[in-house]
């Protein structure tokens, strides 16, 4: 019984030494330690300097072992890991594409940031649900939002520069600031939405909503406003210079256009037509 126990007990001791693997490596190489140092004892007496030469040559080979493979490898690894992590991060926005509750919401900006922080910007945000979140100086360059619905959400200085964003919702955001040049903004609705100092130019923004927008001192230079709505919208200061597809009908519904900026053309039609548009 005696026998038993103690064989017990002593599997107990070798089995709480395995889950500590410090403890663990420090016993192996105690043990082999003594082992080669045994081995070695002779020659360390009859012929010390030939094997001390050996000695520094295996430590030489050992050095270049981790200097090569053992810094490649651990680069292999952390380049793995970060592969890894991005596919998750892209994984959990698909997974919750079509969810449209504040959680799907949260969790999808959470894992827009971790990407921004790889430096990675162009994600497939398309059909999103990111009603009422933060966004505020996210980069998105090149995204696809197309579909997305992001009402009510915090904008500021956010760069879409070339996203798509066809038919997304950007109703009642605050996208002061915010980059969108060269973007593919077709039927996206800024209905309420703050778009103070926003950068269009050259966006395509055929039938965009900008009604009760603002637009103060907005650069809409060289963009492609065929159709667009900007009835009771704020474009006082606004830069409409080179834009496509503009006309006086369009401009007539906004709220006020005093000291914007317009092609030669469009602004003596607006002075003579409409001047208490252009007036204080």
């Amino acid at each position: 019984m005696k026998l038993n126990e103690w064989i017990n007990e002593l599997g107990k001791k070798v089995y709480s030494i395995s889950e500590k693997p410090i403890l663990t490596s420090t016993i192996v190489l105690v043990f082999v330690s003594v082992i080669v140092l045994s081995l070695s004892a002779t020659y360390y007496r009859d012929n010390f300097y030939s094997f001390y030469g050996q000695v520094l040559a295996e430590a030489h080979g050992m050095i270049f072992d981790i200097a090569v493979i053992g810094i490649l490898i651990f680069w292999l690894n952390k380049t793995g890991e970060k592969r890894s992590r991005i596919r998750a991060y892209k994984d959990e926005i698909d997974d919750f594409r079509l969810w449209e509750s504040q959680e799907a919401a949260f969790r999808t900006v959470g894992n827009i940031k971790r990407l921004n922080r790889h430096k990675l910007y162009n994600i497939n945000l398309a059909h999103s649900y990111l009603v009422k979140t933060n966004l505020n100086y996210v980069k998105l360059i090149g995204a696809n939002l197309n579909y997305a619905n992001l009402f009510n959400s915090a904008l500021i200085d956010v760069n879409l520069e070339g996203a798509r964003l066809n038919q997304t919702n950007f109703e009642n955001c605050n996208m002061n600031q915010s980059l969108l040049c060269k973007a593919y903004a077709n039927g996206a609705i800024f209905r309420d939405t703050y778009l103070i100092k926003a950068n269009f130019e050259k966006a395509f923004l055929i039938k965009a909503d900008f009604t009760n927008a603002f637009l103060m001192e907005a650069n809409l230079q060289g963009a492609y406003l065929t159709g667009s709505d900007f009835t009771n919208a704020n474009l006082y200061k606004a830069d409409l210079r080179g834009a496509k597809g503009l006309t006086i009908e369009a401009l007539s519904e906004a709220k006020t256009l005093y000291l914007a900026q317009f092609d030669e053309e469009i602004s003596q039609l607006i002075h003579s037509e409409h001047p208490e548009l252009v007036g204080k």
